[in-house]
C-alpha cells in the first residue's frame, strides 16, 4: 500500500504538489491521472524517494522508500524508460540491476521472457524502438518481483498487442494482491484497465473515487429517444424545464433526440403524460474521458488556441 499524506513539494515559488493526501490499495489497479504540470511526476519521485517533499510524508508498505532494505525487491518503478546505459544490451542492463540486490540470474532470463524481449535480449539498448525500451523498462520494474508496481505511462509507443498485454499484466498483478499505480494519458486505455482513480489537478486532489462512481458523477450523462412526435416531445421538455435549466436536447436523426439534463425515467415520465410514443430511450452514461475532461477544464496548464482553421483567420 502507497500513503500520501499532506504531501507537499515546492521548487521556489512554485507549489508542485500542494497538501495531497490518498491511499494507493493493494488488490487493484489505481491509476492517477491529470493535465501536464498537475503534480504526478512529482509525486511519484517522492513516493520512489527521487524528491524530498516539502511537507507531509509518503510511504510504501507502512516505510519510507529510502528505508526499504532491498528496494527493488518491494517497489518496482518504471518513471524514465530512457534511463538506460545505451550501449549495454537489455541482458546486461537487467543483469547488473539484479547484482545490486543479489536475485539470481534465472530472474532475468523470465523477465526477459514475460516482457518478450528474448529476440533482442543480447542487442544494444542504443538500437531500441521506443516499445522496446518501455518494454525493457517494464522488465526492470519486474525484476525484483515486488509488491508494489508504479508505471509511468507504460504503453508508450507500444502497439495494440502491447498495449493489451501490458492491460492483461497489471490486471494481473493486481489479483494476485498487489498494489499498482498506473499513470496514463489514455482515456480509453485506463477506462479498461483501473478499478480506482485518483486525479491532481494544479498539484492538488480534485478525485479520488472508483472508475464507475468518477463516471456517474460525470453531468454528460444524455437520453437517447426516438418517436414519431420527436418535436412535440423536445417542445415540452424545454417548456417544462424553464429559464435557465441545464437541459439541451439535439436532433440527432429522423425522429430521433439526445437530451442532457433529464434522466431517462424523466424524459419518459414527461412523454407518457402527453401520450406520445417512444421507439427508443437510451440512457447514455458518459465516458472516463468527458468525466475526466469536465472535471479538469479548470486545472489545464496550458491550452491550444482553437482550430488550425481559425488561426489563419
Amino acid at each position: 500500500m502507497i500513503n500520501a499524506i499532506n504531501l507537499t513539494k515546492q521548487y521556489g515559488a512554485k507549489t508542485a504538489v500542494n497538501g495531497v493526501t490518498f491511499s494507493v490499495k493493494p488488490g487493484m489497479v489505481t491509476g492517477f491521472l491529470g493535465p501536464n504540470g498537475a503534480g504526478k511526476s512529482t509525486t511519484m519521485r517522492m513516493i520512489v524517494g527521487l524528491d524530498k517533499p516539502t511537507a507531509g510524508t509518503v510511504t510504501v508498505n507502512g516505510k519510507r522508500y529510502r528505508d526499504l532494505s532491498a528496494p527493488l525487491q518491494e517497489v518496482g518503478v518504471l518513471l524514465d524508460a530512457k534511463a538506460v546505459h545505451t550501449g549495454r544490451s537489455a541482458f546486461n542492463h537487467l543483469r547488473a540491476l539484479a547484482a545490486t540486490h543479489g536475485i539470481p540470474v534465472r530472474r532475468v532470463h523470465e523477465v526477459i521472457e514475460l516482457t518478450g524481449l528474448g529476440a533482442v535480449a543480447h542487442k544494444r539498448v542504443g538500437g531500441f524502438s521506443l516499445g522496446m525500451g518501455q518494454r525493457l523498462g517494464i522488465a526492470a520494474a519486474l525484476l525484483g518481483d515486488p509488491q508494489t508496481l508504479i508505471l509511468d505511462e507504460p504503453v508508450n509507443g507500444l502497439d495494440p498487442e502491447g498495449v493489451r498485454w501490458v492491460r492483461q499484466l497489471t490486471r494481473s498483478l493486481a489479483a494476485q494482491g498487489r498494489t499498482v499505480l498506473l499513470s496514463s494519458h489514455l482515456m480509453s486505455e485506463m477506462a479498461q484497465t483501473a478499478d480506482h482513480i485518483i486525479v491532481l489537478g494544479k498539484g492538488r486532489l480534485i478525485a479520488d473515487a472508483p472508475v464507475q462512481d468518477f463516471i456517474a458523477g460525470s453531468s454528460h450523462e444524455t437520453v437517447r429517444v426516438s418517436s414519431p412526435r420527436a418535436s412535440e416531445l423536445a417542445q415540452a421538455l424545454l417548456n417544462a424545464a424553464g429559464p435557465g435549466s441545464r437541459a439541451r436536447i439535439d436532433p440527432v436523426g429522423v425522429n430521433q433526440l439526445q437530451i442532457s439534463g433529464y434522466t431517462a425515467a424523466g424524459v419518459g415520465d414527461a412523454a407518457a403524460e402527453l401520450g406520445i410514443p417512444l421507439h427508443e430511450l437510451t440512457p447514455i452514461r458518459a465516458s472516463l474521458e468527458e468525466a475526466y475532461m469536465e472535471l479538469t477544464e479548470n486545472d489545464v496548464e496550458y491550452r491550444t488556441g482553437g482550430t488550425l482553421e481559425e488561426t489563419k483567420r
